[in-house]
């Protein structure tokens, strides 16, 4: 998608603006990632990440930004026997997980009414 939108514009200086929006368009509508628990899954192929075409995938990033973050490191670590193990059952892990998803699509939501509302005055000055 980014190939074929960097191909159809042109250099002039509106392109980017335009590329930009469209981007966010194409993008807005795609299925969100949502953290869960492998334990209380038994659906394996849930485990698998489309745009990366692997099986098993797990999100892993800086714990620095977010409670999920710091969950997944704390199990990976523990699996790997670096740490011990978390002492939560798999019930409590997927409680967290979709508080979680629930907090990061309330934060999505308001994402988008914002830049709808930013949106609308922006047409509106410009009448």
């Amino acid at each position: 998608l980014q190939k074929s939108l960097n191909e159809i514009f042109g250099a002039d200086k509106y392109s980017r603006a335009r590329k930009e929006v469209l981007t966010y368009m194409f993008s807005r509508p795609m299925q969100m990632a949502l953290y869960f628990c492998t334990g209380v899954v038994e659906d394996e192929t849930l485990f698998r990440h489309y745009a990366l075409n692997v099986p098993f995938y797990t999100h892993f990033t800086s714990p620095i930004r977010r409670y999920a973050d710091i969950i997944v490191h704390r199990l990976l670590s523990a699996s790997l026997g670096a740490s011990s193990p978390i002492k939560m059952e798999k019930e409590d892990i997927q409680r967290q997980a979709e508080h979680c998803n629930d907090r990061k699509m309330a934060s999505k939501r308001v994402q988008e009414l914002s830049g709808d509302l930013f949106f609308s005055i922006f047409v509106r000055v410009r009448d």
